[in-house]
């Protein structure tokens, strides 16, 4: 069993901060943690604007507080987010997520993330394997 207490992981820089992309990451599973998933808590900062396109992960993301919205670059539709919506990238999404006011949300990746993954320019991370290598 594992268990992780929110505080504990910042508190020993488990925690991964990208002020330049006004968003923190607070990795809750990892890789490393064999459980086939990662799973995150992040926080963006209010006014801050994301484009992001998993290429290599599928995503799902629940909004626990803040408002915003987020747009399929594919169709252009935009959805509205707030506390209780979720929504899932299954078709490696490109997007565009907006924080209205500051968003907190739980994130969980397929495959995992290790943590030390940085966004490429395209707004995706590299591949599991492309990492190993």
């Amino acid at each position: 069993m594992i268990v992780r207490d929110f505080k504990h992981i910042v508190e020993n820089e488990r925690e991964r901060v990208t002020s330049d992309a006004r968003w923190t990451s607070v990795r809750m599973l990892l890789a490393d943690d064999k459980m086939g998933f990662s799973f995150h808590v992040t926080f963006l900062e209010a006014g801050s604007e994301h484009t992001f396109e998993y290429k290599n992960h599928f995503e799902s993301v629940y909004c626990m507080q803040g408002t915003g919205s987020i747009t399929d670059l594919a169709t252009g539709e935009t959805h509205y987010i707030r506390p209780g919506v979720m929504y899932a990238l299954d078709k490696h999404d490109r997007h565009i997520l907006r924080a209205e006011d500051e968003l907190v949300m739980a994130c969980c990746f397929n495959p995992p993330v290790t943590g030390t993954e940085v966004h490429r320019e395209d707004g995706s991370y590299a591949a599991p394997e492309e990492i190993e290598a």
